[in-house]
Order: C-alpha cells, then sequence, then structure tokens
C-alpha cells in the first residue's frame, strides 16, 4: 500500500505554507461535490512577490521553475486548509502555469515541471496531471509565476 500524501509529506520533509488571504473578490479554492478548484497562486514572501519580474529578463528560468514549485505547494497549502487534509485528493486533474516571460522565451514547459514534479513526488500517478505552461506578457504584482489546479476529491 502506497503513503498517503500527508505521509508523504513528511517522508519529503515538506511543510506546507499557511493558505494565503485573497487579495480580491473570489476564493482561494472552492469545492463542489468532489471536485476542487484551487484559483491561481502567486508566491509571496514578508508580503512582496519572491523574484518578481519576467523569466529570461530578471530571473532565470531554473529559478523560475522553483517559483512553480513554491506556487504549487501554495496551492497545496490552500487545499488542506479547505479540506483539512490532502488525503481526500483522489486525483490532480489540471494544472495550469502561467509564466511572465520575454516574448522570445519558448520554455514555458521546463517552469511548469516545476510544479508538476512537486505533485508527482507527493501523489504518485495521481498526482500526474494534464497541463498547460503558457507565456503572458505579464502576472499580477509582477509575479513571474502563477499555478492554479483542478482535483478530483474522495469523499468526505
Amino acid at each position: 500500500m502506497s503513503a498517503s500524501p500527508s505521509q508523504r509529506l513528511k517522508e519529503l520533509g515538506i511543510r506546507l505554507p499557511p493558505p494565503p488571504k485573497p487579495a480580491g473578490t473570489y476564493s482561494s479554492v472552492v469545492v463542489d461535490g468532489a471536485t476542487a478548484w484551487v484559483s491561481g497562486q502567486i508566491v509571496l514572501q514578508e508580503g512582496a512577490i519572491l523574484h518578481p519580474g519576467l523569466v529570461d529578463r530578471d530571473l532565470s528560468p531554473d529559478l523560475a521553475k522553483e517559483v512553480a514549485r513554491r506556487a504549487a505547494l501554495q496551492a497545496l497549502g490552500a487545499l488542506a486548509a479547505e479540506l483539512g487534509t490532502l488525503d481526500r485528493v483522489q486525483r490532480v486533474v489540471r494544472v495550469a502555469v502561467y509564466v511572465a516571460s520575454v516574448p522570445t522565451f519558448t520554455r514555458h514547459h521546463e517552469v511548469g515541471n516545476g510544479a508538476t514534479e512537486l505533485l508527482v513526488s507527493i501523489f504518485g500517478d495521481a498526482g500526474r496531471p494534464a497541463r498547460v505552461s503558457m507565456g503572458v506578457s505579464a502576472l499580477p504584482l509582477n509575479a513571474p509565476v502563477e499555478v492554479e489546479m483542478l482535483v478530483a476529491l474522495t469523499e468526505a
């Protein structure tokens, strides 16, 4: 029998960040039946955007990949706060990774791997989602990466 997501987090030495407070008129997580939508997450550290700017100008793709990983962790923190546990996650269905980058940047998929590699390490194959990684001209507060998720849940 495989380890639960809570056990995997402990094994990996990962501590989820506290859930973010919405900065607008929306919910961080919406649960409807057996589905949860996690709103786009940008990474703040001490109230400021972590590594602001455009990928391939202000920060490297490798650093952006780490920011995507942290944004996914933040999304999981919001989900855990809403559900009470990540052990109700049956499958990560879809992940969208938005990458604010210079127009000539074409390695968005590598940045997106930061989010999905983390999910696979926690949930195994159930963490391997359908995914889109796309370039955008800007994100809120000059964030370099934003991650959102769609998750299938087991019964409470």
